[in-house]
């Protein structure tokens, strides 16, 4: 999804676009690493905080693109669009993490915790998708 949402934005050389995906990934292992330790385990927050920096750091580059000042040509409006609506879909997933390894509320139950990751993947690839289809027809 970074990458697509890089490439919306403008992002076009091969080895920016290796380099987001690639600090990507370790965001996403980071985040297996965090999740290994069990609910309300000692030693995620490391695992945790790294997997957020590192995923950050697709987003400020998006940004920089995307707000670049001097561009011959800037993105069409609903890529600024995909940004905000992306970048929001994401910081759920670390705030449903928080939620479900302090065991707050109805996250006290690790299966809502786990039902709420599928819901929120499910829900932030549908809205990509829709924006990209719906911006195309628009362009």
């Amino acid at each position: 999804m970074v990458v697509l949402i890089a490439l919306l934005a403008g992002i076009g050389d091969i080895a920016a676009l290796l380099a987001l995906f690639g600090v990507n990934a370790p965001m996403i292992l980071f985040g297996l690493i965090a999740e290994r330790t069990g609910p309300g385990g000692h030693g995620w927050q490391l695992p945790y905080w790294m997997g957020t920096v590192l995923g950050a750091v697709p987003w400020v580059a998006i940004a920089i693109y995307l707000w670049a000042p001097g561009r011959d040509a800037a993105p069409p409006t609903f890529v600024y669009f995909i940004f905000f609506t992306i970048f929001v879909f994401f910081d759920s997933f670390a705030v449903n993490f928080l939620l479900q390894y302090h065991r707050i509320g109805r996250w006290r139950s690790y299966l809502f915790g786990e039902v709420g990751y599928v819901v929120l993947s499910l829900v932030a690839k549908s809205a990509l998708a829709w924006q990209v289809f719906a911006g195309a027809l628009a362009s």
